[in-house]
């Protein structure tokens, strides 16, 4: 009798503590349902003029805590996000751009929130006189341009582009910030930069689109990768202005690129060693991207570079924008289903591959630039000339087209080996025009 009064206290107690975890766990669900149709809370009113990213944090702290995360110095195999000389890791450089600012400065690119700090700080701008074109994308310009413009962006684009560096560089205060990307009326995303705007409307209409404007047409997922493009891209200064272009209006592809620069009559300067008209590619991921497997299986820049994370009952990008390699699990196993370890060593057997490469490109044309001063030493014809630094030009962009992208040739690998088979067939070719 007194073992069966014990039995139905313990069951009672079981079910009473039971009962408890079940109603702690459906008013923790309730919760996260409520958390996640609330996402954030308007705090501070946000406006075309925010450009602090602290303001917008007030709003979005968990993308804000992400955005501060970008000064992070983190370094990869073949760059991350440290500052490291890129001259002095590969001294073939200094002869490559002999002639050009490169020459004096030329290090890896770090997070967003070091873009306006870098800028200022590298002896590109210090040592050789620079236009206020850099702000396009290394600051929170727009308010600039609409001052400037007295409210028309493309006006006070062309007129900010035009100022010095020095000057134009009062009218900013920020790096690129979150209203950039952001409609801060609705947070959708967004294209801001004129020069995207133009470009890829020259780019759609190559290829039969008329009037393509990405803000009223392009998908979420298209815009996902439409704002990283507005910046990491192929560009030149054109004109007296020194307005920024974007080359596309043949295509995406070195050779494209090529062909718009040389029916343009341009060339970034005139090589110090060889005299031949050569042109500096800057940082074409967009271009890159485009011609690899990702876009084509509709993967987005950010579901690489800020994948999806979540934080009690709410999904978000992340905004520590970095290398996927500095975050395998959540950048590449959502797709892949395969261990970290392996991934990772897919990705660097591709830029190794591709770095190896490389080296044999600069090499021939480091080979190309000692034959173009003997030959000019030794009084060949200017028609040899002329001939061997055309070739020069070629296997220079192609050369640097790889280099000055950021992803060691993983964007698009077979494009990568093409465009590097080219530079050293076209070294090559050089020497041989010089016989």
């Amino acid at each position: 009798m007194k073992s069966s009064r014990w039995t139905y206290v313990g069951v009672s107690a079981a079910a009473a503590i039971a009962t408890f975890l079940i109603t702690l766990l459906l008013v923790n669900v309730a919760e996260r349902k409520r958390e996640a149709l609330r996402s954030y809370f308007e705090v501070v009113k946000l406006g075309e003029e925010t450009v602090d990213p602290a303001e917008w944090g007030k709003n979005f702290p968990r993308q804000y805590d992400g955005y501060r995360r970008t000064v992070d110095t983190q370094r990869t195999r073949y760059g991350g996000s440290e500052a490291f000389s890129r001259l002095e890791n590969d001294p073939r450089l200094k002869r490559i751009f002999a002639g050009y600012a490169f020459a004096l400065d030329y290090r890896e690119e770090r997070g967003h929130a070091y873009s306006l700090k870098d800028q200022d700080e590298t002896e590109r701008v210090k040592q050789r006189p620079q236009p206020g074109s850099c702000l396009h994308c290394h600051a929170s310009v727009l308010p600039a341009y609409r001052t400037k413009g007295g409210g028309d962006i493309l006006r006070g684009f062309e007129l900010v582009s035009a100022m010095p560096y020095a000057e134009a560089r009062k009218l900013v205060s920020h790096p690129v910030s979150c209203v950039d990307c952001h409609d801060p009326a609705t947070m959708q995303l967004r294209v801001t930069r004129p020069g995207f705007l133009i470009g890829v409307r020259a780019y759609k209409k190559s290829q039969g689109v008329e009037n393509y404007d990405p803000n009223t047409v392009a998908t979420r997922q298209e815009m996902r990768s439409f704002v990283c493009g507005q910046c990491h891209v192929e560009y030149y200064f054109a004109g007296e202005k020194k307005t920024v272009t974007y080359p596309w209006s043949k295509g995406l592809k070195v050779e494209e690129i090529e062909s718009y620069y040389d029916e343009a009559g341009f060339s970034d300067w005139v090589h110090a060693e060889t005299g031949a008209g050569v042109l500096k590619a800057q940082h074409p991921e967009f271009e890159m991207w485009n011609q690899g497997v990702h876009p084509r299986s509709g993967v987005a820049c950010a579901d690489c570079h800020m994948p999806f994370v979540r934080e009690g009952a709410v999904k978000i990008s992340d905004h520590h924008v970095r290398s996927p390699l500095l975050n395998v699990e959540r950048a590449c196993l959502t797709c892949h289903p395969f261990s970290a370890d392996e991934m990772k060593a897919r990705a660097e057997s591709i830029q190794d591959r591709t770095s190896k490469l490389l080296a044999r490109a600069e090499g021939a044309l480091v080979d190309l630039l000692d034959a173009i001063q003997r030959a000019r030493a030794d009084g060949l014809a200017e028609a040899q000339l002329a001939r061997a630094r055309k070739l020069q030009r070629q296997a220079q962009l192609r050369a640097d087209f790889v280099n000055a992208e950021n992803s060691m040739g993983f964007h698009a690998p077979q494009e990568a080996a093409r465009i590097l088979a080219e530079a050293i067939d076209f070294a090559r070719q050089g020497q041989l025009a010089l016989k």
